[in-house]
């Protein structure tokens, strides 16, 4: 492998790697219980028993909306 493919994979390397670094985390959704209407926040759906009923929301607590551009 000579010098120039060798930059050529790192250079490749590097932007992949770039990409992941940008991303952010998964945001937070409020679901409420189809059985007695309770109420949990999660970032994943919590089973077929659960519907998702607000968000999307920046924290575990569910109290600030992501704000769409």
């Amino acid at each position: 492998m000579n010098t120039l493919q060798r930059y050529a994979a790192v250079a490749a390397l590097l932007a992949l790697c770039s990409a992941s670094l940008n991303a952010g985390p998964a945001p937070w959704y409020k679901w409420r219980s189809k059985i007695d209407n309770g109420i949990a926040c999660s970032q994943t759906p919590l089973g077929p028993g659960w519907e998702k009923d607000s968000g999307p929301y920046k924290d575990s607590r569910c109290e600030k909306l992501v704000l769409v551009k």
